[in-house]
């Protein structure tokens, strides 16, 4: 079965009660940017998003923010 990286922002952002523009301007992440990783539209990962996503919540592991799951092959 395939894996694949799941990005959990929209998780991050419902526990944080922050908007997704909230979290561009804390971030000084892009707004697109952080919507595309989190409906699953991106197929690279930049890390220094990971770290400033995880700075910014108080992160201190990395599977608060990423998940891996099965996927069907298609």
């Amino acid at each position: 079965m395939a894996k694949k990286v799941v990005v959990k922002i929209l998780d991050l952002l419902e526990t944080n009660k922050i908007s997704m523009r909230e979290l561009s301007r804390l971030t000084d992440i892009r707004h697109a940017a952080l919507s595309e990783l989190a409906n699953q539209k991106r197929q690279n990962i930049n890390f220094s998003h990971i770290e400033r996503i995880a700075e910014t919540f108080d992160i201190g592991d990395i599977r608060d923010i990423l998940d891996l799951i099965d996927t069907e092959d298609t």
